[in-house]
């Protein structure tokens, strides 16, 4: 606006009309002038600009993170479940199997009698499948090694006829699921007659 002789400004009256009162004719605006009477857009300043870019990657970057955090406790969980259902089940197993060893037993002492015949022989070899089935296996022959671990010595004695602690007779069969013991097999043992005798010192400790 230009100003007035007293310091104020003048008002600035514009003829916006589209026909010019004096010559009938339509008028046509500059766009330049239309754009210089528009104020003009605020821009934000370069840094301010860089600072909101950044501030956007560090959130997706902490998003991206969330979400990869989320993903992998959900996978740990399901293989914890999937190792606590095999757990369960193979526990029922061994439990169920672990009831059956005495009839399991009882069906070999009426084998070695010469006891099982019959409709009796058919019953047991359905159990004896059966339960090869779900996992359950025999272990024990004469022979054997002695191995602590899934051998239980009931008796001992000195042979000249082994070089090692050895089962020379198997008691009871010992059992085991996969490899997993259910039973230790009970053997007499049997240890090489020129075994060095335990000396006086070893005895008093």
């Amino acid at each position: 606006m230009p100003p007035r002789e007293n310091g104020h400004e003048e008002p600035v009256i514009r003829d916006n009309r589209k026909i010019d009162p004096e010559t009938g004719q339509v008028r046509e605006h500059a766009p330049a002038e239309e754009a210089a009477d528009q104020p003009p857009a605020a821009e934000a300043p370069p840094a301010q600009a860089a600072a909101g870019s950044e501030e956007l990657q560090a959130q997706l970057a902490e998003r991206t993170a969330d979400l990869q955090r989320l993903q992998a406790e959900y996978v740990n969980y399901r293989k914890r479940v999937e190792r606590d259902r095999v757990a369960v089940k193979e526990q029922a197993v061994a439990g169920t199997l672990m009831e059956l060893l005495p009839v399991l037993d009882d069906i070999g002492r009426a084998r070695d009698h010469g006891e099982l015949t019959g409709g009796f022989a058919k019953v047991a070899e359905s159990l004896e499948a059966a339960v090869a089935k779900l996992g359950l296996t025999p272990f024990g022959q004469k022979g054997d090694p002695f191995d602590p671990m899934v051998h239980e010595a009931l008796m001992h004695s000195y042979s000249p006829d082994v070089t090692e602690p050895t089962a020379i007779e198997v008691l009871q069969p010992g059992y085991r699921m996969g490899e997993r013991v259910l039973r230790p097999a009970r053997v007499a043992v049997a240890e090489p007659e020129d075994a060095p005798p335990a000396s006086n010192d070893e005895e008093d400790n």
